[in-house]
C-alpha cells in the first residue's frame, strides 16, 4: 500500500484523465459553514460533480474536527458499507489515530489549514483513481509506525488475522436480520456445518463471545 501513496504534487496526466470523466463527490461536515465552504470551492471545478449522499460511485469528502470513535465509525460505514472512496480533511491526527484511518480504508488526507480548492481537487482525483495522497509529514509518520509494527510482530508466531472476510460478512448480515443457521445456509447455498464453521472461525479469531457480539463487532467496524 505504501508504494501507491504519494505526497502533494502537481496534477499529472492521470489527474487530467479523471477530470474529463467528472468525479462525483459528496461532502460531509460537522457544521453547515464547513460544508458550504468546501462545496463552494469544489463547485468551481468542472471535473467535479457534486452529489448529496456518498455511494459506491462517489468520493466522500469528509471534514472532521476530531477523529473520535464516532468519526471513525462514520468513516468505516461510508467506505465499507456504502462503498465510497474517501478523502478526510482534519486539523490534526494523533499517532494512535493514523493507523485507524488507514485501517478504515482512507488513503487521501488533507490538513485543514492546507485545504485550498486546488488541494481538495487533487486529493479527490487521487481517491477516485484509488491512489493514496498524504501530506509528506504524515506519510513519514505512517512509514515509521508500520515499521514499528512489523518489528514488533517479527517475533510473534501465529498472530491472529484481524478483520472480516467477505463470506463472514454475508453470514453476519443474515444473523443481524434474525435468520437462524438453517435459513442462512439456505439463503447462501451453504451447508449448516459451513455456516457454523464460519461463525466459529470468526468468533475465535477475533475473540468474540457469541453471535450477538460478532454482529455488534461487524456493526461497529462498518461491515454491515
Amino acid at each position: 500500500m505504501l508504494n501507491s501513496l504519494r505526497t502533494t504534487a502537481v496534477p499529472d496526466a492521470a489527474d487530467r484523465t479523471a477530470a474529463r470523466r467528472r468525479v462525483p463527490v459528496a461532502v460531509t461536515a460537522p457544521d453547515p459553514i464547513s460544508r458550504e465552504g468546501a462545496v463552494s470551492q469544489l463547485r468551481r471545478h468542472p471535473e467535479i460533480e457534486l452529489r448529496e449522499q456518498p455511494g459506491p460511485d462517489t468520493v466522500a469528502l469528509l471534514i472532521e474536527n476530531t477523529l473520535d470513535d464516532a468519526a471513525l465509525t462514520r468513516l468505516r460505514r461510508i467506505v465499507r458499507s456504502e462503498g465510497a472512496r474517501a478523502v478526510v480533511v482534519v486539523d490534526a491526527i494523533r499517532e494512535t489515530e493514523l493507523l485507524d484511518l488507514v485501517g478504515c480504508g482512507i488513503g487521501a488526507i488533507v490538513w485543514r489549514h492546507e485545504a485550498t480548492a486546488h488541494r481538495l481537487v487533487q486529493a479527490v482525483l487521487a481517491a477516485a483513481r484509488g491512489d493514496g495522497d498524504l501530506p509528506a509529514d504524515l506519510l513519514g509518520r505512517l512509514i515509521s509506525q508500520v515499521g514499528t509494527l512489523h518489528r514488533g510482530a517479527a517475533g510473534r508466531v501465529g498472530a491472529p488475522s484481524l478483520g472480516l472476510q467477505p463470506r463472514e460478512v454475508d453470514v453476519l448480515r443474515l444473523v443481524a436480520e434474525g435468520l437462524d443457521t438453517g435459513e442462512i445456509a439456505s439463503k447462501l447455498s451453504y451447508s449448516e456445518r459451513t455456516v457454523k464453521n464460519v461463525i466459529h472461525g470468526l468468533t475465535t479469531r477475533l475473540h468474540l463471545r457469541n453471535r450477538a457480539h460478532a454482529v455488534a463487532y461487524a456493526l461497529r467496524e462498518g461491515y454491515i
